[in-house]
């Protein structure tokens, strides 16, 4: 890819996350890497690029409709990655994966649709893998936090000597908001779920997006519901844990890089999600209602999504293109902690957190500086290229950017 245009192309850069990732990569992006904004309106790009100041004074803008194969070829031919935010995904995302993949183009989205990664796997792995294309889901707050984490733990318990993996729980701590764009990828998975109820047990299964489904473990129920004390999780904890609305995709990615990396974490690695609700007297009763609400949603929402429901469902839905305003985004943090118990009995906990709203403030770091890991770290990326996860795609070269960025990052041992 060396005789090509741009190093990393930025599509979707006028919507709500792609603006903020693109004021990133104006701060973040080393000097003299070759960016180009690119979406359906040139007026709209020109507008966004004269905001970004002199860190973009070198950029470009392309024109390319998602709706048009000729344009997203032409757009993933002329890069050597492509990051994007156009959802939801199921509905705009598989051209442009199939674009990518045939280019041997690195690619990086934001998915949390697993019946779009699921598809995205069985349509084009081997074609990435084939022209060298590293094809990322998921690199956002959907589910860069619990893939590295869940990776890193492995690295420290293999550079120890304690083992493999068993009993893994990440407890999610947050303060965010949510788009209309997250919204609307919620909504198009319940129409897909009321079409086809086969589609709603493919979301059931805790390994859905294995590359070998046949190969995974058979280790009973591994339910992400929860409500309990936070220190059935670990004793450090005080307070109480509820279910994680993130945690049905996070899980499956997490599990799908174990069976990328051909099952290292261990044959006996289990692993949920829970969110923390603190250690008010208030606590016990949110998490209560959390749990019931999001189990309910569950169980009804293929319902809602039919007819009149649906319609409702839209109406009250923030529009696509909306998010928390400034304020909100410096106010929101996360802090996402992952406890393990090793085959030898040893406690590890490894810890992801930073400040800023998750799912756009800390997402646009995280994905731009995805974007930049594919585009110039070549040499520290795995050779593997396929339909991946971002642990299988490029862990280390992207923890050491995340870590320079501001977020923090750690593992260690619990007991001695």
């Amino acid at each position: 890819m060396s005789g090509r245009e741009f190093d990393l192309v930025l599509y979707g850069a006028t919507g709500f996350v792609g603006a903020l990732t693109a004021e990133y990569l104006a701060r973040a992006a080393p000097a003299g890497t070759r960016i180009a904004l690119a979406g359906r309106s040139p007026e709209k790009l020109d507008a966004l690029l004269r905001t970004l100041g002199d860190g973009a004074s070198a950029w470009r803008t392309v024109v390319a409709d998602a709706g048009d194969p000729a344009d997203l070829a032409a757009m993933a031919e002329r890069t050597r990655a492509l990051v994007t935010t156009v959802g939801p995904y199921a509905r705009h995302g598989l051209p442009l994966v199939e674009a990518c993949a045939k280019a041997g183009t690195h690619y990086a989205d934001l998915t949390g649709e697993p019946l779009f990664v699921r598809e995205c796997a069985d349509r084009f792995h081997e074609v990435a893998a084939a022209s060298g294309a590293k094809i990322v889901n998921s690199c956002g707050f959907d589910s860069v936090p619990s893939d590295l984490n869940a990776y890193l733990l492995h690295r420290r318990l293999a550079d120890d000597g304690a083992g493999r993996m068993t009993d893994t729980t990440l407890v999610a701590a947050l303060k965010g908001g949510m788009s209309g764009g997250t919204v609307d990828s919620g909504i198009t998975q319940l129409e897909a779920v009321a079409g086809d109820r086969a589609l709603g047990r493919v979301l059931a299964d805790p390994y859905a997006l294995s590359p070998d489904r046949g190969r995974e473990p058979d280790l009973g129920a591994q339910r992400d519901h929860a409500l309990r004390r936070a220190r059935t999780v670990d004793p450090g904890l005080s307070g109480w844990v509820t279910t994680f609305i993130m945690a049905p995709h996070n899980t499956k990615i997490v599990r799908r890089s174990a069976a990328l990396l051909d099952w290292a974490y261990g044959r006996d690695f289990r692993y949920r999600e829970v969110m923390y609700t603190g250690k008010s007297p208030a606590a016990p009763a949110v998490a209560a209602g959390v749990a019931v609400a999001l189990a309910a949603f569950q169980t009804c929402g293929p319902l809602v999504a039919r007819g009149p429901g649906l319609r409702a469902l839209r109406r009250i839905a923030p529009a696509p293109g909306t998010g928390p305003d400034e304020q909100a985004r410096a106010a929101g943090h996360f802090t996402m902690t992952t406890i393990t118990r090793s085959t030898t009995g040893a406690r590890y906990r490894a810890v992801f957190a930073a400040q800023g709203d998750p799912g756009y403030q800390a997402t646009a770091v995280m994905l731009g500086e995805s974007g930049l890991a594919l585009a110039l770290d070549g040499g520290r990326l795995p050779a593997t290229a396929g339909v991946l996860t971002p642990a299988t795609a490029m862990a280390d070269a992207l923890t050491g950017r995340l870590r320079a960025a501001g977020f923090t990052i750690t593992t260690e041992r619990l007991d001695a």
